[in-house]
């Protein structure tokens, strides 16, 4: 038989040939049908085999296990994905009982402290890849309960690519460096990711979160976290309701911009992992709100969409988060190895009063995680390493196993037994026992998707409208950028096809930047401005129930607090050492961080004869990596920087900062550096620019940096 890798590409074949090249390699394998590891040809490789149209997972299915575990086993020790993390030890306060609603013993008792470790990751770099990829995050969490250890494994997106776990594989397959080249390396921007996404509508919707600024998260401790899934609460009843997890940073939700984010990861490519750690250890402690959206087990059928897809979210505006308990990061590691990277999470570790849903994705990953740390950790023992001890004592009947830890004393290893007086014993339910959710379930085997997941664009375009309008350009600009890395023409214009049922001047402006041809067949019913002004339309697709959701944009975000923000304050020999110490106070006093910079790390003699300790100099940091800048004063430290060798350093900082929107203060005296800069006479038609001469400066400078950034203005300066 003849196969496509007998035939060679060369080297110097030029691009649009190797679309052709492309269609000949297809046209060679036509005839090949896909096969189980046995040579078993697969009649749907789409949907995992399952009880009913809706109904759970079946462990008969040997074609989800073949292809999970050999995915699971495919890379050692490294995780396959989520390889990149930072981990943090911390406390979950709850502050409202939900005893109403669980039985779950750390979710019961307002002012209940439960110890916690949480890791946040990026998904698809390898573990030496840059913190500032755009990706999704993982953000998990282990609570050592009195009950036994429970993990919520969520994201900082509420969705995810697919719906069912068994394309899980094929998704991170085709995210991952291509098998031929391994490149490019933690990035969504190449041919095999975008050739799957075109193929799969399920994905839009995550496409919408993945190419907007949450992808590129200012740090761990401004995103949000969610479970992703619909879990379930029961009660000491039986009483059953719909749970998703939701974690709202109380710093409020920020990101960096993408052209910030390329020169991040040159600067320091652990930006954010630094950031935690050092925020811990300065006492600005990270913390989240912990919410909740409960829905009553009668009201699953009440939404437009299904409560089982995890492409879905339940706007927040149908059913408001319902804020519970902080999640608080207190404390770093002591060993990174011993505990961030040990760590083993499993959305199958739960506690009595949570139980899981038929979720054909969470389905899988039920087995996929205990699987993954077979091989990760190399023994059915991880359980015993430390960081994922249980605060119970372990009692069962399970013994030896590649580096087993627990020394059992005894004959007895089975169950049931007299020897030992049948301990242990099982626990009844009034004991705090497990007891899955009894539920009738009752179909035909099928191995096929439930028909009410068939809707993947009305929450697409949910998400898209709700942005503003700098979010939108920035998600317009994202997918330019990742899809003038496609290839295959033919890729592009399948993903133009998909992004015309979302809406259709973005796929309009994705369309003409990138080289597809926009016909009067795409765009039915609509003229194209020549400005680029939008134009609404009556969408042949579902429209959702609710048309614009203030939750998901960040304009809407926490914007009062400049607690762990970075200022960078530029310095030089003169500088008017009591104006800048007192501006330092103030904004120490609110919680920022004030770090300086000068021309050299030569001590800096000051206007008074004392003398300052920079932290960086002009050349060993850059301006991405703080969130503010504050132009010190001083007519002799002014002239330093105005000097050849500083002024082309200190103006770039000026300007990438100004590009990127942030807060400057250009203390008194420092006219010549901003008159000289981009930011220049317009100064004052900005207000996260601020200068000596305002009487209210530190103000309005604390102000601009707890806004994040000024957003609206950024076309405007980059014209």
């Amino acid at each position: 038989m003849i196969n496509s890798k007998n035939i060679d590409m060369k080297e110097d074949t030029p691009l649009n040939q190797k679309s052709e090249q492309l269609k000949l390699d297809t046209t060679l394998n036509e005839n090949e049908k896909l096969t189980t590891n046995q040579g078993l040809k697969i009649n749907n490789n789409q949907d995992s085999l399952k009880s009913a149209e809706r109904g759970p997972t079946l462990l008969e299915d040997f074609i989800l296990r073949e292809k999970i575990t050999h995915f699971d086993h495919e890379r050692i020790p490294e995780r396959v994905v989520h390889a990149r993390g930072s981990g943090a030890h911390g406390v979950f306060k709850l502050n409202k009982s939900l005893a109403k609603y669980t039985k779950a013993r750390f979710l019961a008792e307002e002012g209940t402290e439960t110890p916690v470790f949480v890791r946040f990751s990026t998904v698809a770099g390898s573990k030496g890849s840059t913190d500032m990829a755009r990706d999704v995050r993982g953000f998990a969490i282990k609570f050592y309960t009195e009950e036994g250890n429970y993990d919520l494994v969520g994201n900082n997106m509420p969705v995810f690519f697919i719906q069912d776990a068994i394309k899980f594989p094929d998704l991170v397959h085709a995210v991952k460096p291509e098998p031929d080249n391994e490149m490019p390396q933690a990035a969504s921007a190449h041919d095999t990711f975008w050739d799957f996404i075109s193929l799969m509508p399920e994905s839009m919707h995550m496409i919408m979160w993945l190419m907007s600024d949450r992808a590129i998260p200012r740090s761990f401790s401004r995103m949000e976290g969610f479970g992703v899934h619909s879990f379930k609460f029961i009660n000491e009843e039986g009483k059953v309701h719909f749970v998703k997890f939701h974690f709202k940073p109380k710093l409020g939700v920020h990101s960096v911009a993408w052209d910030e984010a390329q020169r991040i990861s040159g600067v320091d490519p652990d930006f954010h992992k630094r950031d935690l750690w050092e925020s811990i250890e300065k006492g600005i402690f990270p913390e989240w709100d912990f919410g909740v959206q409960l829905i009553p087990e009668e009201d699953e059928d009440t939404f437009d969409f299904d409560l089982l897809d995890p492409t879905k979210i339940v706007p927040e505006e149908l059913v408001p988060v319902e804020l519970v308990g902080t999640l608080t990061l207190n404390r770093n590691p002591d060993n990174f190895f011993a505990e961030t990277e040990q760590v083993a999470f499993h959305p199958g570790h739960l506690v009595p009063g949570i139980d899981f849903t038929n979720d054909p994705l969470l389905q899988g990953r039920l087995f996929s995680y205990t699987d993954t740390q077979l091989s990760r950790l190399g023994s059915p023992n991880f359980h015993e390493i430390p960081i994922n001890r249980s605060i119970n004592t372990v009692h069962n009947n399970q013994r030896d196993g590649h580096m087993r830890q627990q020394i059992v004393k005894g004959k007895v290893s089975y169950e049931p037994n007299s020897i030992g007086g049948g301990c242990p014993f099982q626990a009844m339910m009034k004991e705090g026992g497990f007891s899955s959710h009894e539920e009738r379930i009752s179909g035909t085997k099928i191995r096929e998707r439930s028909k009410s997941f068939v809707d993947h664009y009305s929450q697409a375009k949910l998400f898209y409208n709700s942005q503003s309008t700098p979010e939108k350009i920035h998600l317009q600009n994202a997918l330019i950028f990742e899809l003038s890395k496609v290839t295959i023409p033919e890729i592009r214009e399948r993903l133009v096809g998909q992004l015309v049922n979302i809406d259709k001047f973005l796929a309009w402006r994705v369309a003409e930047k990138i080289g597809v041809e926009v016909t009067e067949l795409d765009f039915p019913n609509q003229s194209i401005p020549a400005d680029g002004n939008r134009i609404d339309l009556q969408s042949e697709e579902k429209e959702p129930e609710i048309k614009i959701s203030e939750a998901l944009s960040m304009e809407n975000t926490v914007k009062n607090t400049i607690q762990g923000r970075k200022i960078g304050f530029i310095i030089a020999a003169g500088v008017d050492v009591g104006a800048s110490n007192d501006l330092k106070m103030k904004l120490e006093g609110k919680g920022g961080t004030v770090e300086l910079i000068a021309p050299s790390l030569a001590p800096v003699r000051t206007n008074d004869g004392s003398t300052l300790l920079s932290k960086h100099s002009l050349t060993s940091t850059a301006s991405v990596c703080f969130d503010a800048l504050y132009i010190a004063g001083g007519e002799d430290a002014v002239k330093e920087l105005l000097i050849p060798e500083n002024r082309h350093l200190v103006l770039h900082f000026i300007n990438e900062a100004y590009k990127h929107c942030k807060a400057i203060y250009f203390d008194a005296g420092t006219e010549p550096l901003y008159m000289n800069s981009n930011v220049g006479a317009r100064a004052h038609e900005d207000p996260a620019i601020i200068t000596g001469e305002d009487a209210e400066g530190t103000d309005r400078f604390i102000q601009a940096i707890a806004n994040h950034r000024v957003w609206d203005l950024e076309l405007d300066r980059n014209a």
